[in-house]
């Protein structure tokens, strides 16, 4: 029977991960409806995520699964069907994240709902990886990071910065409040811009809803983290040049970024349908390629396995908040945000895919060399 061979497949994939179904360890999974066998050999990544919303499994440690499957690199396994490569062809042949397209990652996941973001962050609305050197909180490692990005582009009182991807402003307000100096953030989160506003009042920090298309002002330095893996590898080398553009001389630029160890021109189609559309991960290669006489590489940072404790934080922060939430969410839509949380701090923690880098760039190199501290 064509169900009994998928079945036997799917055993035979996650026993090769040390995952059992209906097994005893907490990683193991619990089947609740049959078809899943079937979607997830055929599906891949958008089965095992649609099902896992549609409750046909379970894990206790659902991160612990995810690790375990991406450790043993179970999906490059699997081969994707005609249907997903259909539905990810656009990112081959269309610009998914053009001039046009550009507001749509933020109208569908950063204006969700700013009480949501705000149950599940720390205080400053940090939505990226934290640094958890010496930190024994969320909100200690969150504050770290700041500093260190401050440190890594050494700021100045009166310099005037450029946020790219600002979010709620937690760098324009930590920078600007710390180091006298001016921030100027651009999102395309309309949510972002009223939240941002209200959190930054009274401070040097100016919101801009824009694309980074449209920058055309010198900076003494430029700041962008977690935005760029919306940008595309079709527009990776115009970033750079208006990122260069709009940058002083002797300025420095600090790009953080989540990065994947193989170039790749899509997100998975699970990742894409439900929370990050037209989102991709750059690869070493694809960023070298386009800074190359651009800019020179000062510094290169790898915080991957910082990444796993953050979001691991993240999902105790949600979790704990879910009484407060669920009346403006769906049951499907809790599945569905903390199947995100998981199997991202799975995969980050497995650290053979996903990596978080910091990336210090000159126009002209720093005389002498640039310090890094960290």
């Amino acid at each position: 029977m064509i169900s009994e061979k998928y079945k036997r497949l799917v055993n035979q994939l996650l026993d090769f991960a040390g995952i059992k179904i209906n097994g005893n360890s907490p990683w193991d999974i619990k089947i609740n409806e049959e078809r899943f066998y079937k979607r997830a050999i055929t599906e891949v990544e958008l089965g095992m995520g649609e099902s896992y919303m549609d409750g046909w499994w379970d894990s206790e440690k659902l991160d612990e699964t995810i690790f375990k499957i991406i450790r043993a690199d179970l999906l490059n396994k699997v081969k994707h069907n005609y249907k997903i490569a259909l539905q990810l062809a656009g990112f081959y042949f269309i610009n998914m994240q053009a001039r046009r397209r550009a507001f749509i990652i933020g109208e569908r996941h950063y204006d969700l709902g700013n009480d949501l973001f705000q149950c599940m962050l720390d205080k400053r609305m940090n939505y990226s990886c934290a640094y958890w050197k010496n930190a024994k909180s969320l909100e200690e490692a969150q504050e770290n990071k700041l500093e260190l990005i401050c440190r890594k582009l050494y700021l100045k009182p009166g310099m005037r910065i450029l946020d790219i991807g600002c979010g709620w402003g937690a760098f324009g307000k930590y920078a600007a409040d710390k180091y006298d100096l001016e921030v100027i953030g651009i999102t395309v989160s309309k949510e972002q811009v009223a939240l941002g506003k209200e959190l930054c009042k009274g401070l040097p920090v100016e919101f801009k809803l824009q694309d980074y298309r449209e920058v055309n002002e010198k900076f003494d330095r430029i700041v962008s983290v977690g935005m760029i893996e919306h940008v595309g590898h079709k527009n990776y080398r115009e970033f750079f040049k208006i990122a260069k553009r709009n940058l002083r001389d002797e300025g420095l630029f600090l790009l953080h970024t989540i990065g994947e160890v193989r170039s790749t021109k899509s997100t998975d189609a699970w990742t894409h349908k439900y929370i990050f559309p037209n989102g991709m991960l750059p690869s070493i290669s694809q960023l070298g390629k386009a800074i190359e006489g651009l800019f020179v590489m000062e510094d290169w940072h790898n915080l991957g396995a910082d990444y796993d404790r953050t979001l691991m934080s993240w999902y105790h922060n949600f979790e704990n908040s879910w009484d407060q939430l669920k009346n403006k969410y769906s049951e499907r839509f809790y599945r569905m945000w903390k199947y995100f949380l998981l199997s991202s701090a799975g995969a980050f923690r497995a650290r053979n895919k996903n990596q978080l880098w910091q990336i210090v760039l000159s126009k002209n190199g720093v005389l002498g060399g640039h310090n890094s501290i960290r």
